[in-house]
């Protein structure tokens, strides 16, 4: 006798389905702003650019390129190029779209172990101006905050007359969780739950979004550096604090409650110092500056706590601190050269003092990732402003991502 499987049933338990609707308007959400962030970012990448080539470049229609142009255009992000460009001679000529870098900013924020920096970058993410804010020992965060909010309004002030502010990025290192613009962790600077962006946010009166350091600089070099198109990408930071961040398809990975690139103890080879943890030789002790500044001074090069004085004494030809760079730059290789047999990424971009600043330490790393994945491994795109870029990059971020959603707060600037 032939039995007929009884229909699955929802389970009581279950929340019930949204309705079509709300479903259809969800996903017709989605696609427009997907839509918009393409053409922006064409925009940005290619400008001045005939519309007609931004549909071909995003497989848009050229009437959907047209709206989108035009509404970015009535926001204030794009405008027309002077000179219209003739097609093949004939036709009329096209008119190509450029973005609008000379009417809004956005202020920057990067929270480091020793200092504060503050900047406001123009939407290519240029630097307009900087300032550096010692802790000068005092890392309460509530001074801290203060401080910052203080000198970026400050910067703020001086550019009012010509250029507006968006909103402020913040970017630091430990555990951020970008949902909810908290520093969750930061034992270096006794930091835990604190809720960065409503603080900022209240004194500074403008949308602040936070994440952490390294996610934040592949979002720059996306955008903004010579990363940009990558299928993928690593990001190694190296500072007083060690992390990284991955990015493929255009998606930085956060994981849960933003806790990913957390690889302070990852456990490097050949290691000697000791950890707060109990073990010997975990990446961020080995590798930080602290550690750099330490092993300085123990060796005469130097007498105080900045690295930049060891990148100095090596310019001078210390062998010294050029001993010291270089094996330090190699021992980032081999944690490049780790992460790199985990993720596969097509690029590896690190950020340290000494890769930034001397040939010989990026051969270094390069040599102990091995000769056939040394080509894909560069130093940051910003040298000059890495921390200024780093804190800025997060509101820009936001904005190319979701160039519409911004339109409140862009029309309520121009009203």
């Amino acid at each position: 006798m032939s039995r007929t499987a009884a229909p699955l049933l929802p389970s009581p338990l279950s929340p019930p389905a949204p309705p079509p609707a709300i479903v259809r308007r969800a996903a017709d959400s989605a696609r427009r702003r997907t839509s918009a962030s393409l053409i922006l970012r064409s925009v940005l990448e290619h400008g001045p650019v005939a519309r007609s080539t931004v549909a071909r470049l995003t497989g848009l229609s050229a009437a959907s390129v047209t709206e989108y142009c035009a509404r970015f255009a009535e926001l204030g992000l794009i405008r027309e190029a002077a000179a219209p460009r003739q097609s093949n001679g004939v036709g009329r000529p096209h008119v190509p779209v450029d973005l609008d870098d000379g009417r809004f900013v956005v202020g920057g924020v990067h929270v480091a172990v020793p200092y504060t920096t503050v900047a406001v970058l123009d939407l290519r993410g240029r630097v307009v101006a900087e300032r550096r804010l010692s802790h000068a020992g005092r890392t309460d965060p509530g001074q801290v905050l203060a401080r910052a909010a203080d000198g970026l309004n400050s910067l703020l002030a001086d550019v009012a007359g010509r250029h507006t502010a968006l909103g402020v990025g913040v970017a630091a290192g430990g555990w951020v969780d970008r949902d909810s613009g908290t520093v969750v962790e930061h034992p270096l600077l006794g930091w835990r739950e604190v809720p960065v962006r409503d603080v900022l946010g209240a004194r500074t009166g403008l949308p602040v979004h936070v994440d952490g350091h390294a996610r934040a600089l592949v979002d720059a070099e996306r955008l903004f550096g010579r990363a940009r198109g990558s299928r993928s990408m690593l990001h190694l930071f190296v500072g007083n604090v060690v992390d990284a961040a991955f990015a493929t398809h255009d998606e930085v990975h956060h994981g849960p409650r933003s806790q990913s690139g957390s690889i302070a103890h990852l456990p490097l080879g050949a290691g000697t110092e000791p950890c707060d943890c109990g073990r010997i030789g975990c990446l961020q002790v080995e590798l930080s500056e602290r550690t750099l500044c330490r092993r300085a001074r123990e060796a005469g090069v130097t007498d105080g706590v900045d690295p930049m004085d060891v990148v100095a004494a090596a310019a001078d030809d210390d062998p010294v601190a050029v001993r010291l760079l270089v094996e330090r730059a190699r021992m980032i290789g081999r944690a490049a050269g780790l992460l790199l047999d985990v993720l596969n990424p097509d690029t590896v971009v690190v950020t340290d003092i000494g890769v930034v600043h001397r040939e010989d330490c990026l051969a270094a790393l390069r040599a102990e990732v091995g000769p056939e994945r040394a080509a894909s491994v560069s130093a940051t795109s910003f040298p000059d402003s890495v921390l200024a870029v780093a804190g800025g990059a997060v509101a820009l971020d936001v904005l190319y991502r979701d160039p519409l959603g911004a339109a409140p707060d862009i029309s309520g600037l121009l009203t």
